[in-house]
C-alpha cells in the first residue's frame, strides 16, 4: 500500500468522522418540518461491507500491467479491488447511491501512483502503445461525474493518482508566484506556503480533500474568491503531459499570443492530458482576517446589498448571504448556546429585529470577510457597514463568523448522514448577472418544488449567494428529500428540473463543480451548438484516440 491517503470508499471524508446532530437542538425539528423525516425514529443504515461488493474484473493485460509496474515500481501500481473501487467514482449523490447499492458497471483496471512528471510521460507512452485510457485522479471529491470510466469502455482504464506529487517546488518571492505539483491537497499546499508566510487564498468547500490539479481541471472557486479570484485567475502557468509531448504555459502576467491555450486547459477535466504542476499567484499571509455576520430583513434586500458592495470601493474577501430557508438551516445546525450567548441569540436579537418591524421568518444571514493590514481591514468594514446600514441590515459581530469558519468544511458530511437515513442531500450551483439573479433564485426554487410534487414527496431547497463579481454572482443551492422506491429516478427528476431552471432563468449550468457527465446534457443550451462544435473539435484534434478521460464534458 502507498502512503497516499484517500477518503472512505463509501462516503465523504475520513473514516470515523461524520455529521452529528445530538449537540444541535434545532436540527432534528428542522429536518422533521422540512423533509418529514423523524431523526429519532428513522432506521439508520449501517456502513456498507466491502466484502459484499461485486467489483468488475480487471481487463488490464499482463503486458500493460508489467509496463506500468516497471515505470513506478510494484508498490505504486496495483489492481487491488479496494484501490480500484476508491478510484471509480467521485462523491456526488449519484456516486454514493450507486456504490452503496453495489452498482459498479465499470471500474479502473489498474491504479498507478507516479512520483514525477518523467514517470507520467512514460505511463502516457505505455497507455498510447496499448490503446488504453487514462483518467487523472486527485482527491476524488468531484461531484459532476468527471472521474468514472464510461460503462461502455472496452479498453483498459488506468486511474493515474497524483497523490505522491504534493510539493510546493519553489516560490518566486519577487513575483508572488509558486510552482506547485498538481497532486497537492489543499491543506498540504497551504501548510507548505504558510511556512514561508504565503497563502494561495483558495478555499473551496472540498478544500481538505481536493487538489490543485483538480481545481484547475474543473475551474474551481473558493470561499475567498472575491479577493483572490477563482482558480482561473490564480493559475498563471502550468505543465500538461500529452501523447505528443509536454505542453508548457509560462507564468507571464499577460500576453497577446493568440487564443488562450491556458484557458483551454482550465476546466478541461483531464480530456487534454495530465496536469503535472502549476504556477499560481500567491499572497503574503494577511495580518488580519475577520469574518463578520449580518442580518437582512429579506432575501431581496440582502441581494441588493451584495450588489451594492460589489459596485462599491469596498474589497471584502467574502460576501455571502443565505436566503431565509437556508438561514433557518444554518441556525438549526448551531450548537446549543448558554449564558450571555443564549440570551443574545434567543432573546435580545429577536427582540431587536421585531422592533425594526422584521418578520423573523424572512430574515437572511450574511457573512462578510475582511483581510489585509489592520487599517485596510477596518476601512473595508467601515465601507461595508455603511452599505449594510443603507439597506436596513444589522451587524451581529464576529461570533457567528468564527463558527462559520470552523464548520465550513464539514457540510459535505451531511450527505452521508442523510443517505444513512434513506434521504437525499445534494447541491447545484449557477452564476448569472445581477439583473437576473433574483429571477434565477425564484425560478429554481419553483422548479424544484414542482419536481418534488411530481414524485410525490416533501422536499426542501435552500440557497446562498457565494461568490460576487462586478457583473453578477453565484447562487449555490442545496436540496433534499426522502427517497421512495426508485432513488436515482427520483433524484434525476429533481436534478433535471434544477439544471433546466438554470438555463431557463439566465444562469450557467455550473459555476465551479465542472461538467463531467452530470451536467453535459445542458452544455449545448449553455454555450450554443457552435460552441459545442468548437469544443468537440478541440478534444478530437488534441486527443484523436480518446486516450484522456473520454466522454466527459460533451455528452455522447
Amino acid at each position: 500500500m502507498t502512503d497516499v491517503q484517500h477518503m472512505k470508499w463509501w462516503g465523504w471524508g475520513n473514516e470515523g468522522v461524520g455529521f452529528h446532530h445530538e449537540d444541535k437542538p434545532g436540527f432534528a425539528p428542522f429536518i422533521l418540518d422540512s423533509l418529514a423525516l423523524d431523526l429519532h425514529t428513522a432506521k439508520v443504515i449501517g456502513t456498507p461491507s466491502f466484502g459484499a461488493m461485486t467489483v468488475p474484473k480487471s481487463i488490464a493485460t499482463a503486458a500493460l500491467t508489467k509496463s506500468i509496474t516497471d515505470i513506478v515500481g510494484e508498490k505504486y501500481s496495483t489492481t487491488d479491488d479496494m484501490e480500484r473501487v476508491v478510484h471509480t467514482f467521485g462523491k456526488s449523490l449519484r456516486d454514493l447511491v450507486r456504490i452503496r447499492a453495489n452498482d459498479i458497471k465499470r471500474a479502473p483496471d489498474v491504479v498507478v501512483y507516479p512520483a514525477d512528471e518523467d514517470e507520467i510521460r512514460k505511463i502516457v507512452d505505455a497507455a498510447v502503445a496499448a490503446d488504453a485510457v487514462i483518467i487523472p485522479f486527485g482527491g476524488g471529491s468531484n461531484i459532476a461525474g468527471s472521474l468514472e470510466p464510461l460503462a461502455t469502455e472496452k479498453r483498459a482504464v488506468i486511474s493515474l493518482d497524483l497523490g505522491r506529487m504534493n510539493r510546493v517546488i519553489e516560490i518566486d518571492t519577487d513575483s508572488g508566484l509558486a510552482r506547485i505539483q498538481a497532486g497537492a491537497l489543499g491543506p498540504d499546499l497551504e501548510a507548505q506556503l504558510a511556512e514561508k508566510g504565503w497563502t494561495i487564498g483558495h478555499f473551496p468547500d472540498s478544500f481538505t480533500h481536493s487538489t490543485l490539479g483538480g481545481w484547475i481541471a474543473t475551474r474551481s472557486s473558493g470561499m475567498q474568491s472575491d479577493k483572490y479570484g477563482d482558480i482561473a485567475d490564480i493559475t498563471r502557468g502550468l505543465r500538461l503531459v500529452r501523447a505528443d509531448g509536454t505542453l508548457v504555459i509560462r507564468a507571464i502576467p499577460s500576453a497577446s499570443n493568440g487564443p488562450s491555450v491556458r484557458e483551454m486547459i482550465l476546466g478541461s477535466e483531464g480530456r487534454l492530458g495530465i496536469i503535472t504542476e502549476a504556477t499560481v499567484q500567491v499572497h503574503r499571509v494577511p495580518e488580519k482576517r475577520d469574518v463578520f455576520a449580518y442580518f437582512f430583513p429579506t432575501w431581496e434586500v440582502g441581494l441588493k446589498a451584495m450588489q451594492a458592495i460589489a459596485e462599491s470601493d469596498a474589497t471584502p474577501s467574502v460576501t455571502r448571504i443565505s436566503d431565509s430557508p437556508e438561514t433557518k438551516f444554518s441556525l438549526a445546525t448551531s450548537k446549543e448556546s448558554h449564558g450571555v450567548s443564549k440570551f443574545l441569540a434567543e432573546s435580545l436579537l429577536p427582540w431587536l429585529m421585531r422592533r425594526k418591524g422584521w418578520n423573523l421568518d424572512d430574515i437572511c444571514l450574511s457573512f462578510i470577510g475582511y483581510e489585509g493590514g489592520d487599517a485596510h481591514a477596518k476601512k473595508q468594514k467601515k465601507l461595508v457597514d455603511k452599505i449594510v446600514k443603507a439597506h436596513g441590515g444589522m451587524g451581529v459581530g464576529k461570533g457567528p463568523g468564527i463558527l462559520y469558519d470552523q464548520k465550513k468544511f464539514d457540510t459535505p458530511y451531511l450527505r452521508d448522514f442523510l443517505l444513512d437515513r434513506g434521504a437525499a442531500g445534494d447541491v447545484s450551483e449557477s452564476a448569472a448577472p445581477w439583473s437576473k439573479l433574483a429571477g434565477l433564485h425564484d425560478g429554481v426554487v419553483k422548479a424544484a418544488y414542482g419536481a418534488f410534487d411530481e414524485i410525490g414527496i416533501k422536499g426542501l431547497i435552500i440557497s446562498h449567494l457565494s461568490h460576487s463579481y462586478h457583473s453578477g454572482a453565484c447562487l449555490y443551492f442545496t436540496f433534499g428529500f426522502v427517497f421512495g422506491n426508485k432513488p436515482l429516478e427520483e433524484y434525476d427528476t429533481v436534478k433535471r428540473a434544477i439544471q433546466q431552471a438554470f438555463i431557463d432563468n439566465g444562469g450557467s449550468i455550473s459555476h465551479h463543480h465542472g461538467v463531467g457527465l452530470e451536467h453535459a446534457p445542458w452544455l449545448e443550451q449553455d454555450i450554443s451548438t457552435s460552441g459545442v462544435a468548437v469544443m468537440r473539435g478541440l478534444f478530437d484534434s488534441a486527443d484523436p484516440k480518446g486516450t484522456f478521460n473520454p466522454g466527459k464534458v460533451i455528452a455522447g
